[in-house]
């Protein structure tokens, strides 16, 4: 048996939520096209980072209408309309192959429109923010 690592297979960066809604049963309710982009599928368990407010927590992703990103169930406690989040997938790769495996990333423009998407993660910039405008440029 070869030893596995868990790699991000799938990122879908600063995502603003339109809607949090406590009394559905749970989940993320994400942008249909959105999920196809970023190779989720329909019930993939996913990671939710809220940069607005620093909580993390698991789910699973249902699809959802365009520019749709809604959190349900009791995260619906840790997410507000409006707070940008990041969405995670990952999986387990085997060794040999996770030194050449890279992830699926969807970077999002301020109305939830797929700005860009690549498979490569960039290199961070430390003591800098880095994000995309509505045009989709880069700024830091």
């Amino acid at each position: 048996m070869s030893l596995m690592r868990i790699m991000l297979k799938s990122k879908i960066h600063r995502a603003r939520v339109t809607d949090a809604n406590i009394d559905y049963e749970g989940s993320i309710t994400i942008d249909k096209k959105l999920m196809k982009k970023a190779d989720i599928l329909l019930y993939e368990q996913v990671h939710v980072l809220n940069i607005t407010n620093g909580d993390r927590f698991t789910t699973y992703a249902i699809e959802g209408k365009k520019d749709e990103i809604c959190i349900n169930g009791a995260a619906a406690r840790l997410a507000a309309k409006d707070d940008i989040v990041i969405i995670l997938t990952y999986s387990s790769v085997e060794d040999e192959k996770a030194h050449s495996f890279t992830p699926k990333l969807v970077y999002l423009d301020t109305k939830n429109t797929a700005a860009k998407s690549k498979r490569d993660v960039p290199p961070p910039i430390c003591g800098g923010v880095i994000g995309l405008d509505d045009s989709g440029d880069t700024w830091n």
